[in-house]
């Protein structure tokens, strides 16, 4: 196949037109811009207007890129780089976490999606039908997932450690055919089970008609014959030659549901021309090396689970519509050992590694003094966080030991709902600030404004908003138009801002800080505060691996913080043995917040406990654990990576039983509750 459209690089000095931080761009340049860049793809027909959007009768947004413009994504991701010769290069490293590698070039992996492409089709999956995927990091999950692209099936990944009711409403909200499962995982040195949950979320009413199933562990399993199928006879046995069906660029491509912090988890849908076309050229111009001669030494890693945002993004589209090299890895970094994610680095000669905060901060944790002289992380080129502002602390420690204090260090920010990153440092920038997401890509703009729309003055706080989404905007949310008009749409109708729910401020040079979500403010006496600040001072101290502050109820200022605390090992040993250290590190880091922040910004309570609640992108969840301590009803805890850490903390906080923050934690030290570690 050729395409209709031919590939042309986007010229520089159009990407320096169109990038915000070198000034006013014109809408007639940007929209240029990502025709150019929807043109490095391969197109079957061209499309006739590069971008729209409308209201319908109920004010709900319509956006439309490359309308009637028709591609095929998976072809964009590997036949057209089979086509060009490049078959044999190496698409995945794979390392599962038992020690069990497997290199595969991008015309294997094209032949293993067409056989996949077959097996769905002869299972009666086709355009528009949803198919939810239960997999841990595997080939076989990427196989699948560019296997319903094929074939225009929509695909939605479900995080591996996710609760069978998480799952079970991911199945009956996509109104799933098919199910795509294993039968167990490896997970911190164990086989776990995983297909009983699989069964229990597809017990109900839905529209389930298969359950394919991944042989990864061997272990026992219920099976229940005509539903259930084995992946290596389904889809191992299919035809490994498929041609390839062209869809229209608005096209579903997967939907990806986040985490609602009022009611169920939002299914987001994101389509397929706009999509591929800002994830390819955002890929590139972050992660890939600038000179083009020099990319097939890349070797990327997003440490991401499949499952969410980034990796789609990341790890699996903006790479592979490349034609680059990268290495997915399906256990917990700690396994067997803290340093696995350096001898990974060193084993694969990784150069772009992209990663969350949440694991920085626990490597730095297990090795304060740097990277063991036995691992070689020469290779690394960039080092990348995403998920939640990087602690500047972290970020130090993350350059000068993994990154030599040399390396580009991109910290991105964006979104489920825009698909790709917004704001980030240039990798060719001079200078980076810890923990800044400096200014917007090109071809995307945001603002930070107050509740008027008026942009807010230096060091003062406000709503980042995007003002120029770019393709891979989310278009809805699944089943519920209102629902994505009133969460992202409704608060600048007049302007057509996105409203993306997070805090931001500007410094003195126009740089863009995240502060957290817009709910992870906490005004005391009228001061309003931002949590990660509050979690940076603390993670600055070297008792301190990771914190997670959050607001509660004060009679008296309105808000007081509370900090949950993770101490290093040593540390929480010695405050389990004895309260005079318990009490002694608590004034410690009360002190040393009042010192790097001031006195209004000192937590009121201190909890240590083993972890805080994070989801799966690493983010803290700062509301559950404001629930947590006043001991209200929880939201949504689907989305979460390390769910049981929730009944430990609960434990903890339950102090005394069954009473209110406000009658039953007093102001006083003495009288605090004796949180201790589990």
């Amino acid at each position: 196949m050729t395409a209709s459209v031919s590939a042309r690089s986007i010229s520089a000095g159009l990407i320096d037109k169109v990038d915000p931080r070198n000034g006013e761009i014109s809408e007639e340049d940007r929209l240029e811009f990502w025709a150019q860049a929807a043109a490095e793809l391969d197109w079957h027909t061209p499309w006739d207007d590069v971008y729209s959007f409308t209201r319908d009768e109920d004010d709900v947004p319509h956006i439309r890129w490359f309308e009637g413009g028709k591609l095929n994504v998976a072809y964009n991701c590997l036949d057209r780089h089979v086509a060009a010769g490049r078959g044999d290069k190496i698409a995945l490293h794979f390392e599962g976490e038992p020690g069990d590698r497997e290199s595969v070039s991008y015309a294997e992996l094209n032949r293993r999606v067409n056989q996949a492409a077959n097996a769905l089709t002869t299972l009666g999956i086709t355009k528009g039908d949803r198919v939810v995927v239960y997999l841990p990091v595997l080939v076989e999950t990427i196989v699948i997932t560019l296997a319903c692209a094929r074939i225009g099936a929509i695909h939605s990944l479900v995080f591996g450690g996710f609760s069978a009711e998480a799952l079970k409403f991911r199945v009956e909200d996509t109104g799933a055919k098919l199910l795509v499962t294993t039968d167990g995982q490896f997970r911190r040195g164990t086989a776990v089970a995983v297909k009983a949950a699989a069964d229990e979320a597809v017990s109900g009413e839905n529209n389930i008609e298969h359950v394919l199933v991944v042989r990864r562990t061997g272990c026992e399993i219920d099976w229940t014959e005509g539903r259930d199928l084995w992946w290596h006879e389904t889809v191992e046995t299919a035809a490994d030659e498929h041609e390839c069906e062209f869809f229209d660029s608005e096209t579903p491509l997967f939907i990806m549901y986040t985490s609602g912090t009022t009611g169920q988890p939002k299914g987001l849908v994101h389509t397929s021309g706009g999509y591929l076309t800002q994830t390819h050229f955002s890929y590139n111009y972050i992660f890939a090396n600038p000179d083009e001669s020099q990319r097939d030494s890349d070797v990327h890693w997003c440490t991401a689970d499949l499952a969410w945002v980034t990796a789609h993004t990341y790890e699996i589209y903006g790479p592979l519509s490349s034609g680059a090299t990268q290495v997915i890895y399906e256990g917990t970094p700690t396994t067997p050992h803290p340093g696995r994610h350096f001898e990974i680095i060193d084993r694969y000669g990784v150069t772009s590694y992209y990663t969350a905060p949440t694991l920085i901060r626990s490597l730095k944790g297990a090795f304060p003094d740097g990277v063991p002289a036995e691992y070689d992380l020469s290779t690394l080129r960039l080092l990348g966080t995403v998920g939640e502002a990087t602690n500047p602390e972290a970020w130090n420690w993350f350059r000068t030991h993994m990154g030599r204090g040399e390396t580009p260090m991109v910290d991105t920010w964006w979104q489920s709902e825009t698909g790709s990153t917004i704001c980030s440092p240039r990798p060719t920038d001079a200078d980076f600030k810890p923990g800044s997401a400096t200014g917007p890509l090109p071809g995307v703009d945001v603002d930070i404004v107050d509740d008027a729309g008026e942009r807010v003055a230096p060091n003062v706080q406000g709503y980042i908003v995007v003002t120029r989404p770019g393709p891979s905007m989310a278009r809805t949310v699944w089943g519920n138009p209102a629902r994505y008009r009133d969460s992202y749409w409704a608060a600048y109708p007049e302007q057509n801002w996105f409203l993306a729910g997070d805090g931001a401020r500007y410094d003195e040079d126009g740089d863009i800080w995240i502060l957290g979500r817009i709910d992870d403010v906490i005004t005391i006496s009228g001061h309003r505060l931002s949590t990660i600040e509050i979690e940076s001072a603390l993670v600055a101290h070297p008792d301190v691996v990771e914190a997670g502050v959050c607001p509660v109820y004060d009679e008296n200022t309105g808000h007081a913080a509370v900090a949950y605390v993770v101490l290093n090992q040593a540390t929480a040993e010695a405050v389990k043995s004895a309260d005079s250290a318990f009490i002694a590190v608590q004034d410690e880091l009360t002190n040393h917040v009042r010192k790097h922040i001031g006195p209004i910004a000192k937590p009121k309570h201190i909890v240590f406990v083993p972890d805080v609640p994070k989801t799966r992108s690493g983010k803290i969840m700062r509301r559950l654990l404001t629930q947590l301590f006043e001991g209200s009803k929880l939201g949504d805890t689907t989305s979460l990576q390390n769910e049981p850490c929730i009944a430990a903390i609960a434990e903890i906080v339950d102090y005394p039983n069954n009473k209110t923050v406000k009658d039953s934690y007093p102001v006083s030290k003495k009288s605090r509750p004796r949180m201790i570690v589990r």
